[in-house]
């Protein structure tokens, strides 16, 4: 077992593993409060956009469904008559400089998630590691967005937010302790620091019949909203083709074998199993593995007639590199995440609240 799979096993719960990380996690603690501190008392400041700027990000370490949060709010948005643009940091990308993000892109200059993000909307995006100044250019560029997403920004306390929606998966917040001896990157209930941070959502993504342990609101009398999460019922290839999972799954004397970079690859293996696929092969790699790893991988595992399943977010990555090699017929698997009503009913109130404020503020009316 892998440092990263035996870890994540770990912080589930306050076995000896995790007990023999709990001092380093107090240090973590006190650095956290002091830069939380600094930002309280005005030593540190956030920079406000003129638009209102929501933040999509998580307390625990990796895999609990941001992108997926982030797409599904970009198509609300947009039925709602808003024209949202994203701002990420692009982690695992070529430098960290400001750029703006298009479909055509590569994941080298991207980073893997952006990419999927914009490929699948196609919003405008900036990437760079100051968000603030990527909001600016992403305004500068087009004018004409109304709202800005900021992806992953939970703990960027940098760039002033009026919304944020935090995210959780099945695990809540497994042992309660702060890295590296439990999930946590922040105290669990937290509030987003910054200047006019704004009200917090919590949605929750986990698979149909999963039993889930308690998790807390952001606040006494809050709402924990559910989101269902599942592969959707087609696949894409590299040409674009698609096909339902229910077809390739009765394909008669077909090998099959699932690769997946992603925080928690079990979690894909598994779903694809609830598809009614059965992988005689599965390939784990760490998260935002780049694509030659990818690929490297895929043919080390491969056999004659095999078929291979990835994720969306491998997909960016691996698809660019296959034009060579067309003895792989690789699929790409999306992810569907559905949130249920409430949320969005909670979510369109609290940011109808955010554009009064910042309409107050600015002493005009936002779009």
């Amino acid at each position: 077992m892998s440092l990263s799979a035996r870890l994540q096993q770990a912080w589930l719960r306050r076995g000896p593993l995790a007990a023999l990380l709990w001092p380093v996690s107090q240090l973590y603690a006190t650095l956290t409060g002091l830069r939380r501190l600094a930002y309280r008392t005005g030593c540190k400041r956030s920079e406000r956009l003129p638009v209102p700027v929501l933040v999509v990000g998580n307390v625990v370490v990796g895999g609990a469904g941001k992108t997926p949060t982030v797409i599904a709010l970009l198509r609300h948005l947009r039925a709602r008559g808003w024209t949202p643009g994203v701002i990420s940091r692009g982690y695992g990308r070529e430098g960290d400089g400001c750029l703006e993000i298009t479909p055509d892109s590569s994941s080298r200059e991207a980073g893997d998630e952006p990419l999927l993000i914009a490929r699948a909307t196609g919003a405008p995006m900036v990437v760079g590691r100051r968000r603030a100044e990527a909001g600016r250019l992403l305004l500068a560029r087009h004018p004409e967005v109304d709202l800005v997403i900021c992806d992953d920004g939970m703990q960027h306390w940098a760039l002033a937010r009026d919304l944020t929606v935090v995210v959780f998966d099945e695990r809540g917040t497994g042992n309660g302790w702060l890295l590296p001896a439990g999930l946590l990157r922040e105290p669990w209930p937290a509030r987003p620091w910054g200047d006019g941070a704004g009200e917090l959502l919590v949605l929750r993504t986990a698979r149909p019949g999963v039993e889930l342990p308690p998790l807390l609101p952001a606040r006494p009398g809050g709402s924990v909203h559910a989101a269902r999460r599942e592969l959707a019922a087609e696949a894409v290839d590299a040409r674009g083709l698609r096909c339902t999972l229910a077809e390739l799954a009765l394909a008669e004397g077909v090998e099959t074998g699932a690769l997946a970079g992603i925080a928690q690859p079990q979690r894909f293996f598994e779903m694809l199993r609830a598809r009614g696929l059965a992988p005689q092969q599965e390939l784990a790699l760490p998260d935002h593995a780049d694509g030659p790893a990818l690929l490297a991988t895929l043919l080390a595992g491969h056999r004659p007639g095999r078929r291979w399943f990835c994720t969306e977010k491998d997909a960016v990555k691996l698809f660019p590199l296959l034009s060579g090699q067309p003895e792989l017929a690789v699929w790409a698997v999306p992810l569907v995440q559905t949130p249920e009503a409430a949320f969005w009913n909670e979510f369109d109130r609290a940011l109808e609240r955010a554009r009064e404020r910042l309409s107050s503020r600015h002493g005009r009316q936002t779009p």
